[in-house]
């Protein structure tokens, strides 16, 4: 709160206005702390919602659900390339996560972090449970609903080239190795920091960065193979 005053009183005064465009470390150090004030809030939203949950009660449940449902079927589709697999294993995900939200340490880090690991090590023993072959994996076998899906829906020449760039994207994707592969998708696709996919993923946050520029080169490589003609934005 103290963060916003200060915000409230810079926009409203303007030599201190001036004074702010001339101390940009102020200025950032401000931002900082307001970020860090929305983040301690968020988690401890999350926490409540949580000892709900652990209390039984269904709401809590549900609420839980529908806030996270995006995220995990986000990346299960994206690890597999299938929208049947991936609901599959959103709803195991899920089933996980009523047995083991007990297991949960707020202070070990964030929930969010806690159910991308979850579910990262849930597509690992799916990948290996299925055998599904790393880079010559047939895309056709993999995505027969999506193509279908795709074709039928399509209603514009703009319309249809977002699905096509998807598509070449998901192609793209599913010829990585699984561990560039989950990667790249954390990062780029999910949007997590570097420290957070340390720990969703059990590594060094140096290997972190060396599979993601490995990924992302051997993902330029394929997609200028397939002839994608597009440029695609990945966060730094």
């Amino acid at each position: 709160m103290q963060a916003a005053a200060i915000v409230a009183q810079i926009t409203t005064t303007p030599l201190l206005c001036a004074q702010m465009w001339c101390a940009p470390v102020w200025w950032a150090q401000i931002l900082a702390s307001r970020a860090r004030e929305e983040r301690e809030s968020s988690l401890d939203r999350e926490q409540k919602l949580i000892e709900r949950c652990l209390n039984g009660q269904q709401a809590a449940w549900d609420e839980l659900v529908k806030i996270h449902t995006p995220r995990v079927y986000g990346i299960c589709y994206r690890f597999t390339g299938s929208e049947h697999e991936a609901q599959d294993l959103t709803q195991e995900v899920f089933l996980r996560v009523f047995r083991s939200l007990k297991s949960f340490r707020a202070g070990e880090g964030s929930f969010t972090v806690w159910l991308a690991r979850l579910s990262r090590n849930l597509l690992i023993d799916h990948y290996r449970r299925t055998k599904i072959e790393r880079a010559t994996d047939s895309i056709e076998n993999q995505l027969p609903m999506l193509e279908e899906k795709t074709a039928m829906s399509a209603r514009s020449d703009g319309l249809l080239a977002a699905r096509e760039a998807g598509e070449l994207l998901q192609k793209a994707l599913q010829k990585l190795s699984p561990e560039l592969r989950e990667t790249v998708i954390l990062r780029d696709l999910e949007e997590m920091e570097y420290r957070e996919i340390a720990q969703v993923l059990n590594v060094p946050e140096g290997t972190v960065k060396s599979r993601l520029s490995r990924g992302r080169a051997e993902l330029a490589r394929i997609l200028r193979k397939q002839n994608a003609g597009m440029k695609l934005g990945f966060a730094v």
